[in-house]
């Protein structure tokens, strides 16, 4: 006889069903082979799959494993959002909250991931991560000539000094590209024979692009990833490279002390519109938190056979 494995899927930052970044949350993986993980990723074939089993500090909520169509890697931002909500939803009680909020703690591939999850009066649900690792900064980044071959663009169109491309990891490592408009973001396609040439072996093979909004604009910046490097060609929302742009901002930020705020629209160029809200902590200069949250909306459950 076959074993079944229940399931959920969610839009992850996004308050409206078919928006943001889908997510597949097995809340309890434990009978799921080795062998399976990777398998079902690709089945379902969106950016992340996540995989939950009891923590392993029985004071945390869930030891979880995220799986890209590629490979398992130890930290996401989308799924840590969204299976934080679905343990929180009516769906699986893990988290002893169905409605009204919680305090969840992550055991992820980069240590333990602190979680609040809160809801709207409308019961919409809501959860904001802290970051495990403050920002790492990565190798000199390439030439913005040949950063614009890559993505079709101009180099005028990349800003130098001190907004230039840097790599950054907070877990899981990007070049972070600042480009001059918003515009210049939507208008970049990824030639990949150029990518695989340069970028493809490089410490931060995945690029994370954006622009300053114009005033007036729903959000202050809007971004696009693509992450060939774990066979995702475009991502509509990604947390985790949110949460270095965070940390990309608040270095370059004028204030020694408080907190820092952004909200980032993502996904738009893929028709499924993402809204991010990041914060940075700074004391005396120094970078001490980064924050990333997000509205996320169920969307089906279900259970797979094995």
């Amino acid at each position: 006889m076959p074993s079944s494995y229940k399931f959920v899927t969610l839009d992850v930052f996004t308050s409206v069903p078919f928006g943001g970044n889908q997510l597949a949350v097995f809340p309890d993986a434990g009978g799921i082979p080795e062998d399976a993980l990777l398998q079902i990723t690709r089945e379902f074939n969106f950016s992340e799959t996540t995989f939950c089993y009891p923590p392993t500090d029985p004071k945390h909520t869930k030891r979880v494993r995220i799986f890209t169509p590629a490979r398992e890697i130890p930290f996401a931002g989308h799924p840590t959002v969204g299976t934080a909500i679905a343990l929180c939803m009516a769906h699986d009680g893990a988290a002893g909250a169905k409605a009204g909020g919680a305090n969840l703690v992550l055991e992820e591939g980069v240590g333990p991931i602190p979680v609040t999850v809160s809801t709207d009066a409308n019961g919409n649900f809501f959860a904001q991560f802290t970051v495990a690792k403050l920002p790492e900064i990565g190798p000199v980044a390439p030439s913005r000539g040949m950063l614009a071959e890559i993505l079709s663009i101009d180099a005028e169109d990349i800003l130098a000094t001190p907004m230039a491309p840097q790599n950054v990891s907070c877990g899981l490592p990007f070049l972070m590209i600042p480009l001059r408009s918003a515009e210049a973001v939507s208008r970049a396609r990824v030639r990949m024979d150029k990518w695989e040439a340069t970028l493809k072996s490089s410490w931060a093979p995945d690029m994370f692009v954006f622009a300053k909004n114009p005033d007036g604009a729903d959000t202050d910046i809007h971004a696009r990833m693509f992450g060939p490097g774990v066979n995702v060609i475009e991502d509509p929302a990604t947390g985790s490279a949110n949460a270095c742009l965070a940390g990309y901002l608040a270095a370059r930020a004028a204030p020694k002390d408080g907190t820092l705020k952004w909200s980032v629209a993502q996904g738009v160029e893929m028709g499924r519109p993402s809204r991010i809200e990041i914060e940075a902590d700074k004391a005396a200069g120094a970078i001490t938190a980064l924050r990333v949250g997000g509205n996320s909306v169920f969307m089906t459950e279900g259970t797979l056979s094995l």
